[in-house]
C-alpha cells in the first residue's frame, strides 16, 4: 500500500482527531475496554501519530510512516520503523498488540495476522479496531474532503473478513463491539 500519503499529509491525517474530538474518545473509549492493561511489552502496530498508543499507555509503536513516527515519538512512545507484514520484532516478545484503523491500509491482513501471532507471547491478545465495509462511517468518510485522501487507498472488510483472517491465523475471537460502521474485536493467540 503506498505510504506516500501519510509521509506528505501527517498533519492533515492528525487534525482529523482535533476536528472530531467526540468521535476519537468515543473509539478510544471503546477500545480501552477490550484492551488488557498495557505493560512494557504491548505494542501498537500501526502507531500513526501515537493518538491512541499514548492515552492507552502503550509506550512501543511500529510505524512505516516516518512523518507520523516523529509525531508519536513527541508523545513519548519508542516508534520502530516496520509494517505489519514483517514486524521487527522477536518472536514471543509482545504481550499485546494493538491496531487501530490499520487493516484497511495493509497489502496483506493474512501474514499481518501470522505476524502479529509470532510476536505474541502465548494467550496474547490483539485488539483490532477498523472501519467496517459498507458501514456508516465508510460512507461518510470516503466523500470527507480530508478523509478521502487517505481512505480512498483503503481496502475495507466486514468483521466477518476479520473474524475468517483470524481464524486462518491462529486466533479466536473473544469479544466483538461493532456500532455505526466502526468495530473492535479482541482476539486471543491460541
Amino acid at each position: 500500500m503506498p505510504w506516500d500519503v501519510f509521509e506528505r499529509f501527517a498533519e492533515d491525517y492528525d487534525r482529523w482527531f482535533e476536528e472530531h474530538r467526540a468521535e476519537y474518545h468515543a473509539e478510544l473509549a471503546r477500545i480501552r475496554r477490550l484492551l488488557p492493561c498495557p505493560d512494557s511489552r504491548a505494542v501498537e502496530i500501526g502507531v500513526g501519530s501515537g493518538r491512541f498508543a499514548a492515552p492507552l499507555g502503550i509506550t512501543l509503536g511500529i510505524e512505516p510512516s516516518r512523518a507520523l513516527g516523529r509525531m508519536a515519538r513527541r508523545q513519548g512512545i519508542e516508534v520502530i520503523r516496520g509494517r505489519a507484514e514483517s514486524i521487527p520484532l522477536g518472536d514471543g516478545s509482545c504481550s499485546s498488540v494493538l491496531m487501530v484503523t490499520v487493516i484497511c491500509f495493509l497489502d496483506d491482513p493474512v501474514t499481518a495476522f501470522e505476524e502479529i501471532r509470532r510476536v505474541l507471547v502465548p494467550e496474547g491478545s490483539l485488539v483490532l479496531g477498523f472501519i467496517e465495509r459498507e458501514g456508516e462511517i465508510a460512507r461518510r468518510y470516503l466523500h470527507e474532503k480530508g478523509k478521502h485522501r487517505f481512505l480512498s487507498r483503503a481496502r475495507f472488510y466486514s468483521s466477518g473478513d476479520i473474524r475468517e483472517f483470524l481464524g486462518h491465523t491462529g486466533f479466536r475471537v473473544t469479544e466483538i463491539d461493532s456500532r455505526a460502521g466502526f468495530s473492535v474485536i479482541a482476539a486471543r493467540k491460541n
